[in-house]
């Protein structure tokens, strides 16, 4: 969900940590935009002072955009309890990591909030205006982007297994081996199974793959190396080509979406 949010997400990753304490500059519906924010957006991301502004006109309207867009504490607390439980880690440990970084919990569980309520908006209005793309578009697709859908020839890494998921889970959290076997193996990617290989494809060297139930036991690799370089089958990388189409398709309506807004807002120049 990162990348599909990306456009919406990138506005209030920068604009959060700006200090607002300059002229302002113009004003959005009603909203300001300060010269110190233009500033501190065309050095944080490398733009000109247009680019720069109209980013920062599209922030406020996104702003006008989710103002009925409502997340409870409780929705926060779920998306933070689901976050802590994917890096396999406690609550108590995400805080504690946050604090070593500098970034305070309330701060923290603020920002968790927006990008959910971003989530639900573009769920709401965006999403529902991409239609279903057809076999055909999708190989079109696939043809035009072959580059982007290929996999490593080989790949190294060691397995490791349990029969017991709470054995797998305290290996993962204290990298303790006690009742987790392992071994090291090195597979082509033809000896793979799509969702497997896509898996390790997606994971880097040295990291761990997620846990995964393979029927008699409890599985999950660690990355060694990857080699070399193949093609997927266009039946193979299916999902992988709809997640890209439907990538691509986002973007575009996000930005039609405001370009929209954009004509019908009031904006007002006070200074350049």
């Amino acid at each position: 969900m990162h990348k599909l949010l990306s456009f919406l997400l990138v506005a209030f990753v920068t604009f959060s940590h700006a200090k607002m304490v300059d002229a302002i500059a113009l004003i959005v519906d009603g909203e300001a935009v300060t010269t110190a924010e233009i500033r501190a957006v065309q050095q944080q991301m490398n733009l000109s002072k247009e680019k720069a502004i109209d980013l920062l006109i599209q922030d406020r309207l996104q702003k006008a955009a989710m103002k009925n867009i409502a997340v409870s504490d409780d929705e926060v607390d779920s998306k933070i309890a689901q976050i802590a439980a994917q890096n396999n880690i406690s609550i108590e440990q995400m805080q504690q990591i946050l604090q070593e970084r500098g970034t305070p919990w309330t701060r923290y569980r603020s920002n968790i909030q927006e990008a959910m309520k971003k989530e639900k908006f573009f769920k709401e209005y965006i999403i529902t205006s991409i239609p279903q793309p057809s076999d055909d578009e999708l190989k079109i697709f696939y043809g035009n982007h072959k580059n982007e859908f290929t996999v490593p020839s080989q790949i190294s890494m060691i397995e490791y297994s349990s029969d017991s998921k709470e054995a797998m889970a305290d290996f993962l959290r204290t990298q303790n081996a006690k009742g987790v076997q392992s071994r090291t193996v090195s597979k082509n990617s033809s000896e793979l199974n799509p969702m497997l290989l896509g898996m390790l494809s997606q994971t880097q060297n040295g990291a761990f793959t997620r846990p995964f139930n393979a029927g008699d036991k409890y599985v999950v690799f660690k990355v060694l190396s990857k080699k070399g370089q193949a093609a997927m089958p266009f039946e193979n990388a299916k999902n992988a080509v709809i997640a890209k189409w439907k990538e691509q398709q986002q973007e575009k309506a996000i930005k039609d979406y405001f370009e929209k807004m954009k004509t019908r807002a009031d904006v007002q120049i006070i200074r350049k």
